[in-house]
């Protein structure tokens, strides 16, 4: 089945796209409609599951068609929103271009209860700024049974696992892709526009690699983000979060697992245990309400992993996400435990170059910029006279080889024509893709060892500068998450700069 936005769509997109549409007179009233819908797509899905699994001969089962003669039972909500032309070419922080008629917006929605805060004040922003009509009603997009019921399969026999795809409808992934993100579509007219930078297959594609990869649910995300490449990181974290939590200033701690930690020290008996291994990116999740808290991922080593994971939380649509970790100084003057906050990166990971290509420049967002800077501050206690002794700004370097230093006559000339100031195998891949997913991102650095000087990363003088720096460093990144909030608090966070020439209204 085609989803909303595919290419080559045309006719009336009320006929085509979605049907049983209703017009929403508030936001609330559009989001408690989708909420009903998909909770209605979902029972169907599952009652049609247990006949499946209940039968003796699979085989025989028949699917009886929904009443729009469609022959998947539960298809994802349906968002429309329609914006008069006088109101589409207004200013507004959004980059948008003129249009001759009215706009008609669209995507398809999953769990839009997870999103309901997101949904609402998205659409209430349409109605009140751009007087649109909210329209909400099914696609003809089927839910498939995977992102619908996630465990279903691990309860059948063999033969009943083998006839799933006979009998249910599995993911598209001809259309689950960021075709949207990426600026393919820009010249697509055919149909309704984009909504949204995610359809909902998408989504559901990245809410279950969330999980398996953190071990926690999409639920605990918080809306601030932290990104780090070390365990110390994450014990000093929680260790922070427990006195948080202790004193009342946020209502829980959740570690991988499901494991919450809430007032007083006690744990809930409802959650899992603490897994017998970490996941592959383990998540720590200081929660507070509104999803107003910090999240802190240890993604370890490499652009790889800061790529899948990047790739996954976007359709979360946090307000920031900010790296902080360690890496190689690159200048004489530079000293163990000071701190690099990047102006610019030079991008040698090559995990993003078939979708973004490396001459695209990576803007940095002044707002980010000017917290990391004040949260150094404030937390070193530095005079501004004072601050550049220990804070350097400048180049950014993100490579895939974590050897690099052994082709050292390879990259000199490179490294020196772009006057870099440090090295990592991270930072420019999280900003390459808060720049694609429109993100806001940053990235403040530590210097753990200075290769090119005669002081390599050997176990004794990292264990002294572990001691001297982490804490002092992770106290800086939740003070410059503190600081942000406030601009997302005063809806100054998200910068033009990440907004494309035909952006979709939802941020």
């Amino acid at each position: 089945m085609s989803d909303a936005f595919t290419n080559g769509q045309s006719g009336d997109p009320l006929a085509q796209s979605a049907f049983d549409l209703v017009h929403c007179k508030t936001s609330e009233d559009a989001v408690a409609r989708l909420q009903s819908l998909y909770a209605t797509a979902i029972e169907g899905v599952s009652a049609r599951f247990e006949a499946f699994a209940s039968s003796i001969n699979p085989a025989n089962v028949t699917i009886q068609p929904c009443l729009d003669g469609t022959t998947g039972i539960g298809t994802y909500p349906y968002l429309q929103v329609t914006v008069p032309a006088d109101r589409s070419i207004q200013t507004s922080n959004l980059a948008l271009g003129r249009v001759a008629g009215q706009n008609v917006y669209a995507a398809t929605v999953t769990r839009p209860a997870l999103f309901h805060y997101y949904l609402r004040d998205q659409l209430q922003n349409l109605i009140e700024n751009y007087d649109a009509k909210i329209q909400v009603g099914r696609s003809h997009t089927p839910i498939p049974l995977t992102f619908a019921l996630e465990a279903a399969a691990a309860t059948l026999s063999d033969e009943q696992r083998h006839r799933l795809q006979f009998h249910f409808n599995t993911p598209n992934l001809s259309s689950t892709n960021d075709d949207i993100v990426d600026g393919r579509l820009v010249l697509n007219r055919d149909g309704p526009l984009p909504l949204g930078l995610f359809s909902a297959e998408r989504i559901d594609y990245s809410l279950h690699r969330i999980q398996h990869y953190t071990a926690t649910r999409p639920e605990d995300f918080q809306e601030y983000i932290l990104f780090t490449n070390y365990q110390r990181y994450v014990d000093e974290f929680v260790e922070f979060a427990k006195r948080e939590v202790g004193q009342g200033n946020a209502l829980e701690l959740i570690e991988p697992g499901g494991q919450r930690q809430k007032h007083h020290g006690a744990h809930t008996g409802s959650v899992a245990a603490a897994p017998r291994k970490l996941p592959q990116m383990p998540a720590y999740h200081l929660v507070k309400e509104g999803r107003q808290g910090v999240t802190l991922v240890n993604i370890g080593v490499g652009p790889s992993n800061a790529k899948t994971i990047t790739d996954h939380l976007a359709v979360l649509r946090p307000h920031v996400w900010l790296m902080i970790g360690h890496c190689g100084g690159l200048r004489r003057t530079q000293r163990l435990g000071d701190y690099v906050l990047a102006h610019a990166y030079l991008r040698d990971d090559c995990v993003l170059d078939d979708a973004l290509d490396p001459s695209i420049p990576l803007p940095t967002l002044a707002e980010v910029q000017l917290a990391l800077t004040k949260a150094v501050a404030d937390v070193t206690k530095s005079p501004a006279a004072d601050l550049k002794t220990h804070l350097r700004t400048g180049t950014v370097v993100t490579t895939a080889d974590r050897n690099w230093e052994l082709r050292f006559n390879e990259t000199a000339v490179r490294l020196n024509q772009s006057r870099a100031i440090a090295i990592d195998m991270e930072s420019a891949t999280i900003a390459a893709n808060g720049y694609r997913y429109r993100v806001p991102y940053g990235t403040l650095l530590c210097v753990s060892d200075r290769p090119l000087h005669g002081e390599l990363k050997l176990p004794g003088m990292a264990d002294a500068f572990y001691e001297a720096r982490v804490s002092q460093h992770l106290e800086i990144g939740l003070r410059a998450v503190e600081l942000v909030k406030k601009e997302a608090n005063a809806g100054t966070l998200h910068s033009r700069k990440l907004r494309s020439f035909d952006e979709p209204f939802f941020r």
